[in-house]
This record gives structure tokens, C-alpha cells and sequence, in this order.
């Protein structure tokens, strides 16, 4: 199945900037949508390829750092390029630090918005590709016995066979057994593999390894 296209989305209640920006971006190949207010934009389906933001601070209703901020908290990562006529360092600081790719001033240099837009696509890309392999390794986990999960928890700390079966009341040659089909379901080919496996899926020791030693082996 070919790939996404890149498309940006510029949300400015300007009409005037948002042909100009649109122009502009549709002139160096990129597919736009633009938006006059933050609640139009939000009343759009979310974009499932490579995507960025173009997005002025200041609007009526709905500013461009409440924008961001609720993106974040509806869990719609973006790459986001501010655009203001009016910078403030403590603005400034509040939308860099809630991950904004750029903060261009108005008028905006059309060379220095397209290189920030080509920063955001291929950031955006590397996030979905990452978010991806993260969701994956995650069905791997969830092919795993309770038990596989526990001893696949404590593999990774380095612990020997033999250790692991005192940590959890079993015999040795059953810890084998799990840390073979760990190894077989995460596709792991060596134990530093399965570390970084583990690590991707947030896979740790329970806290209190007495409280699965009475499970079932």
C-alpha cells in the first residue's frame, strides 16, 4: 500500500496569511489544508500520514498554544510551526517546551518556513514510524503467559535460570521452558535484544516478586 502523502494544515484566522501560506506551501509539492479558527481545525478527522502544523499564536476564541495544548491532551501528536507578528520570551518558552518544531515571526521568510516544514514532516514521520515499532513489540507482550511475563521480567535484570526459579517458587528446568517461548514470541535472537525489547515495552520486574511466586508454572 504506497504511503501518506505529506500534508500541512495551516490554522490562521487571517484570511489574507492563510492564502499567502497556503500558496506558498502548495508551490514547494505539498498537499494543504487551511483553517481560519483552532475549533474548525479540531472538527476535522485527524490525518493518519506525515503531517505539521502551521499555526498562528494569536487568534479569536481559541488560541494557538490552547490549540496545541489540546491536542496534546486528546493524544493528537503533532508537529507544530508557530507563526506570530507578537513574540514573548515566556510564550516563546510555553510552546517550545510543549515540543513545537518552530517559532517564525510574521511576515515569515518563505525560505525558513519551508525548511522548518521540512524538519516537522520528517520529524512527524520518525514519530509515527517510532509509535509503530512500539505498538508492535506491545502485541508481542501481549502474546505472553502471565508467567512468560514474569520470567521475561526478570531475564533482562540478568538473573540466571536458576535464580529466577528461586525468585519465583519453580523449578529450573520450567524457567527454561518460559524463557524459550519469551524468546520465540518477542522474536528475540539474544538476551541483549530482549533487554532492548523490554525497554521499548516498558517490561520491568514486579515490584513485589513474592506476590506471582504463588501463581500457577
Amino acid at each position: 500500500m504506497m504511503a501518506a502523502a505529506p500534508r500541512i494544515f495551516v490554522v490562521d484566522d487571517d484570511a489574507s496569511v492563510r492564502r499567502g501560506l497556503t500558496r506558498l506551501i502548495e508551490a514547494a509539492g505539498y498537499a494543504v489544508e487551511a483553517f481560519g479558527s483552532a475549533p474548525e481545525f479540531l472538527a476535522g478527522e485527524p490525518y493518519a500520514g506525515p503531517c505539521c502544523l502551521v499555526l498562528d499564536v494569536r487568534m479569536p476564541g481559541l488560541t494557538g498554544l490552547e490549540l496545541q495544548e489540546t491536542l496534546a491532551a486528546a493524544g493528537r501528536r503533532m508537529s507544530i510551526i508557530f507563526v506570530t507578528g507578537h513574540v514573548d520570551v515566556p510564550m516563546s518558552v510555553r510552546a517550545m517546551k510543549a515540543g513545537a518544531v518552530d517559532l517564525l515571526t510574521k511576515p515569515v521568510d518563505a525560505q525558513d518556513l519551508l525548511r522548518s516544514i521540512e524538519r516537522a514532516v520528517a520529524k512527524d514521520a520518525r514519530d509515527r514510524g517510532e509509535e509503530a515499532r512500539d505498538a508492535e513489540i506491545q502485541s508481542r507482550v501481549e502474546t505472553l503467559s502471565p508467567r512468560e511475563v514474569e520470567v521475561f521480567a526478570l531475564v533482562v535484570t540478568g538473573m540466571l535460570n536458576k535464580q529466577i526459579a528461586a525468585e519465583l517458587g519453580i523449578v529450573e528446568k520450567t524457567v527454561k521452558v518460559h524463557r524459550a517461548r519469551v524468546m520465540e514470541k518477542m522474536r528475540a535472537a539474544s538476551v541483549a535484544e530482549l533487554v532492548r525489547l523490554a525497554d521499548r515495552a516498558g517490561v520491568s520486574p514486579s515490584p513485589d516478586p513474592t506476590m506471582s511466586s504463588r501463581g500457577p508454572v
